[in-house]
């Protein structure tokens, strides 16, 4: 079929093109919208510029096809085949790209947020500038990927592989890499602000001029890394493997260091006049965090994502019970709905903590008001995806009465800074 039958066969309201056969096909610029091409060979086509979004794309072979700018919205692409293909400024957005194969494929300042991207091949792809914000990668291999400058705030990387891949100037602020594997990967001036590195092997990694501040590298293997120029204020390198390392003009402020101590600079400050501080100078003086997971076999074993006991000292920040109210409509949303105004709930909370200069991982204490305790299960599926199991807060749930506006649940926070 030649893209002339195609089009015309289109236009006149078909559009179950089922495992056709259209290899070299060209349809740069072409609306599809829609199309079924679940098992087509497109190998070598040419979508520049097309149009296919929510399109089924299932087990269909684009390999070393070119989809330059392709609208990809929502597409359902199921074990496809993107092998060496360009991709490179496509919108693959709330795409499902589950168990696609992706090897050495070109995704360059693409736009993957919020794509499923689980047990994906990305093993060679290049990933530049690219856009992975709240996507998934659940299980996906990126080992020699290259992800210089990419987005990834937010992404769930849980049991991804990343060896030898190049994270050069990525954004991973607040990301879940507990207990990975990055030993000698290049996160040369990445930024880690506030991620969870618990257990990370990151030795012989490159870390020159990378943002580490608030970073949990508790236990991290860092020996033989270089971590000159670093930013790492008020990181927790609490019993982290350092030997052979070099913090070269490093910036270790207020961090704690692997024996517990809290770093000082050894350059002396200059001398000012004393002048005795008053109460509210002393209520804004500012204490580096420390976080300590407190477990026994003595009490009961958590059943969800929480701890038993958060022992924590810094600055304390109370937030104030959040229910699904959008700003952008000043009302609530998803009046029937539990899980999206859970989502809602969340977001909100998250808007106050970064505010605050905070992340989810500074959070300590939570509290869960619920209108019906039936609800749990539903509530407890999104509230997990903000905490890891092994570091989440100490938590309470009840069922009340009645909340403000009616809505079916309210949460609230304790989180230390």
């Amino acid at each position: 079929m030649d893209a002339e039958e195609l089009l015309e066969r289109y236009a006149k309201g078909e559009r179950n093109f089922q495992g056709a056969e259209l290899s070299g096909i060209d349809l740069k610029g072409a609306d599809l919208s829609g199309i079924n091409l679940v098992n087509a060979n497109l190998s070598g086509a040419d979508f520049s510029d097309a149009t296919l979004n929510d399109t089924d794309l299932r087990g269909a072979n684009f390999s070393r096809a070119s989809l330059v700018g392709t609208n990809l919205i929502g597409v359902t692409g199921n074990s496809i085949n993107f092998s060496f293909a360009d991709l490179s400024g496509a919108d693959l957005s709330m795409a499902n790209l589950t168990s696609a194969n992706l090897r050495n494929t070109k995704l360059d300042n693409a736009n993957l947020s919020g794509t499923k991207l689980s047990s994906v091949w990305l093993t060679k792809a290049s990933l530049k500038e690219a856009n992975l914000n709240k996507a998934s990668l659940e299980g996906a291999n990126l080992t020699r990927a290259n992800l210089t400058g990419a987005e990834l705030i937010r992404v769930n990387l849980s049991n991804a592989s990343l060896e030898d891949a190049n994270l050069q100037k990525a954004k991973l602020r607040g990301v879940n890499l507990y207990r990975f594997n990055l030993s000698g990967v290049n996160l040369a001036e990445a930024d880690l602000g506030a991620a969870n590195l618990t257990g990370t092997n990151l030795k012989k990694a490159c870390l020159k001029g990378t943002n580490l501040e608030r970073a949990s590298l508790q236990t991290a293997n860092l020996m033989m890394a270089s971590l000159e120029g670093a930013k790492c204020l008020k990181a927790d390198l609490t019993d982290a493997q350092t030997y052979g390392w070099n913090i070269k003009n490093a910036d270790l402020t207020g961090t704690i260091m692997p024996d517990g101590e809290i770093y000082e600079s050894e350059i002396s400050e200059p001398e000012i006049d004393y002048q005795p501080e008053t109460s509210q100078q002393e209520s804004q003086q500012v204490t580096s965090m420390t976080r300590k997971i407190i477990r026994t076999d003595k009490a009961p074993a958590p059943v969800g994502p929480y701890n038993q006991a958060i022992a924590a000292s810094g600055t304390m920040l109370f937030v104030a019970g959040q229910i699904a109210i959008d700003t952008r409509l000043n009302d609530i949303v998803y009046t029937d709905d539990v899980a999206k105004q859970t989502e809602q709930v969340m977001a909100n909370l998250e808007a106050i903590l970064t505010e605050a200069g905070a992340t989810w991982l500074n959070v300590v204490k939570t509290t869960v008001f619920l209108k019906d305790m039936n609800d749990f299960a539903a509530v407890n599926a999104v509230y997990g995806k903000y905490f890891d199991a092994e570091t989440a807060p100490a938590r309470a749930c009840i069922e009340v009465s009645r909340l403000p506006k009616d809505v079916l649940v309210e949460i609230d926070c304790i989180a230390v800074i």
